[in-house]
């Protein structure tokens, strides 16, 4: 299939114009990332947003990966002398691998099967001929075929029978009819394995389960698939049996004798053995394709909300990450996040030190000019968090509590020994809880998104779908908010449009031997740092300090001249021009309209001049629990103040200041029909629920948003 070809079927399925998906599909192939497409190439793709272009990106792989797949097949089929012009027209013309797949299957090359051992034995002719139905007595016909490998008439029409059920299978008429009672009435089974009544115990709802698999929620399917595949649980995925043997009969069936009743013991041979089980094996493919989409795409939600959480910025912090035995670790960091000092105090049982931990704490925060106090979220957190703001200091001092989701695995990692070398991982989680509220973006991207708690499933999902689509989400918040060339780490540098991990290590080794970027062009002297790259990037990177005011903003290099353009039009100086709103909204920006720059970018870079370098991230607010420590304290009926911890297609996790995160249930989000819990809350949203259930035995609290 040519190129043109794959445009216009991209167009038609994602409802775009054919210009969109041409250009579009032309910048993916010169190298161009979907944060620079997105953000400075409007024009092109008629103002496509990343998700737009991320599908196109997908269709336009699939396409390519049903291509390489078509040659094989073309490959195959011609190798076994049996191309014909009018089988390669039906290869060239299928636009799905389903399609194509089906189409050849007659031509794959089998293993020993029931139908390749009976040909052998020379019963193809007695199959066609039983397959016309026009023999009333195949028995006397089959006689004829009677030798040293067929020992009866009955072994003789048991072979053209098997023949019979493999063209039934391979039939695409069948197959396509088989696959829409599939889709449409296909019902998931899940039973106990027998003798796993206790050990499976976790699984009991699906113990005795069943309904319609295209209703089936991601959440459930995955549920059912993990019982599986630790054993304690049986699947099946199937239509109605009288159903597709009746599908298959009117298909097959032509005649009334004793030919057609060979047919139809060969129909049910076939769906039992062969067509059956193959469209089972294909729709648990294709239900568990689109489970691990809907779960990675929770995932992916739930990441970006975490990565554009609000940060504190620039702020001098005291965090701890609390804890009972071994204490609590401090550590206290200037407005860069480097590390200032470090120490352990013991406020908590079995040492109680809590006079000479308080003393401790109000010194540092005196001595290191502290703005703010960082608390991990873990155990011990909201008895240190009363410890803090129990301490009268000379000024206000904000307290957060912030999640420690990850933070033990950075603690262990290259990235974490890379940069406190000196330092144990008590240490390193301390600094990383502190940072994380400085600047949750910059601190979380050093982290597998794995292990930061948020999504479902995210284990039972397919790896490398999740991991391509866990990098764009990443890519995608760090272009967003865009990055201090003179401050970011390596990790942060990586998932800038155009970079990886090799120019980000040239980025941080040049700034290291010649001292801060002065402006981007200076990115230009980086190693391996090309025009493509530069292109890519330099929209992106940020230089707080530098000579150019440009350089400082999110306004592209190759448009510094329509600025300097504006700026001497007005009769100013483009310092002058940047944040002036009164002389901005006086600019005519059809003036500036060029072959190469319309209004989308125009529009764009008025935006930027009005607030240069803006964060697209709100404020961040202190939250305050109620007066609950443990499941003991809740009761039914009462309100408290949450913290939402996780969203996922069945409901919302809240955070109520006890060990255990309360379900806010999808049927207790709102009081109306709610698809999707994203559509009403956020990760992070601090929300008011009430308590409608508490299980202590299992550790487990029902919220609700309704009512309250």
């Amino acid at each position: 299939m040519d190129k043109k070809k794959y445009i216009l079927l991209i167009a038609e399925r994602l409802g775009h114009h054919q210009w969109q998906v041409e250009n579009t599909v032309r910048l993916i192939d010169d190298g161009a990332t979907i944060p620079f497409i997105s953000r400075y190439r409007k024009e092109m793709t008629g103002s496509l947003d990343e998700v737009q272009i991320n599908h196109i990106k997908d269709e336009y792989e699939k396409l390519t990966e049903i291509d390489k797949r078509r040659e094989a097949i073309v490959r195959s089929i011609e190798e076994q002398d049996k191309m014909s012009p009018e089988l390669l027209v039906r290869i060239n013309d299928a636009v799905t691998l389903t399609e194509l797949e089906d189409i050849y299957l007659p031509y794959r090359p089998k293993r020993k099967t029931k139908a390749s051992v009976a040909r052998e034995k020379g019963l193809e002719p007695l199959a066609e001929l039983v397959m016309k139905q026009e023999l009333p007595d195949p028995e006397s016909q089959a006689a004829s075929y009677l030798n040293d490998d067929v020992e009866s008439v009955e072994n003789a029409l048991q072979g053209a029978r098997d023949i019979i059920a493999e063209w039934i299978n391979e039939d695409e008429i069948a197959r396509k009819r088989i696959r829409t009672l599939f889709s449409k009435d296909a019902i998931i089974s899940s039973k106990l394995v027998k003798g796993k009544e206790e050990e499976a115990i976790k699984y009991r709802d699906y113990f005795e389960w069943n309904e319609v698999l295209s209703k089936c929620p991601s959440h459930r399917l995955l549920a059912m698939r993990r019982g599986e595949a630790e054993g304690m649980l049986r699947i099946s995925i199937m239509p109605d049996e009288e159903r597709a043997l009746e599908l298959l009969d009117n298909i097959f069936v032509k005649a009334d004798n004793a030919s057609a009743d060979h047919i139809l013991d060969a129909v049910k041979d076939s769906w039992k053995r062969l067509l059956g089980p193959a469209m089972e094996t294909e729709f648990r493919n294709m239900a568990k394709e689109k489970a691990d989409e809907e779960a990675i795409k929770v995932f992916t939600d739930n990441l970006r909300q975490l990565l554009l959480a609000p940060p504190l910025g620039g702020k001098r912090v005291l965090a701890l990450d609390p804890g009972y035995r071994t204490g609590c670790k401090v550590v206290c960091l200037d407005e860069q996040g480097s590390l200032l000092h470090n120490e352990t105090i013991f406020p908590h049982p079995p040492q109680n030190q809590t006079a000479l931990s308080v003393k401790k704490i109000s010194s540092l925060v005196n001595s290191h000019k502290i703005e703010a106090i960082a608390i991990g979220n873990g155990t011990a957190s909201r008895e240190t968090e009363d410890l803090i703001k129990w301490i009268k200091f000379d000024r206000e001092i904000k307290v957060f509590v912030v999640s420690e989701a990850g933070a033990s695995v950075y603690s262990a990692s290259k990235v974490a020994r890379e940069e406190f070398p000196d330092y144990d991982v008590t240490v390193r989680g301390a600094v990383s809880i502190g940072r994380r509220l400085m600047d949750p973006l910059a601190e979380l991207v050093k982290i597998d998104p794995k292990s930061i708690g948020v999504g479902q499933y995210q284990h039972d999902v397919d790896q490398s779908s999740l991991q391509s689509a866990l990098d764009h989400t990443v890519m995608s918040c760090v272009n967003a908010v865009g990055v201090e060339v003179n401050t970011a780490s390596k990790h942060l540098l990586t998932y800038v449009s155009g970079l990886g991990p090799q120019l980000a290590d040239n980025i941080i080794k040049y700034r290291n031997q010649n001292g801060a970027f002065k402006s981007r062009e200076q990115l230009l002297e980086v190693k391996r740092m090309g025009d493509k790259a530069f292109e890519q990037s330099a929209g992106f990177m940020r230089i707080s300090n530098a000579v150019n005011p440009l350089d400082r903003s999110a306004v592209h290099p190759e448009s510094y001249h329509i600025v300097e353009q504006m700026a001497e039009d007005m009769g100013m100086e483009v310092e002058d021009l940047i944040a002036n709103d009164a002389v901005l909204n006086n600019i005519d920006l059809k003036k500036y309209i060029s072959d190469d720059t319309g209004l989308p970018t125009l529009t764009d870079i008025l935006d930027e001049l009005k607030k240069p370098g803006r964060d697209p991230r709100s404020e961040i607010e202190e939250f305050q629990f109620a007066d609950v420590r443990s499941i003991e304290d809740l009761t039914e009926g009462m309100v408290v103040p949450g913290i939402v911890t996780n969203i996922t297609r069945f409901g919302a996790f809240v955070d109520v200041g006890v060990k255990q995160d309360g379900l806010v249930h999808i049927s207790n989000i709102a009081n109306r029909f709610v698809k999707d819990p994203a559509d009403v809350v956020k990760l992070h949203q601090h929300v008011e629920v009430k308590v409608i259930g508490v299980d202590i035995d299992r550790s487990r609290i029902q919220l609700s948003l309704k009512d309250v």
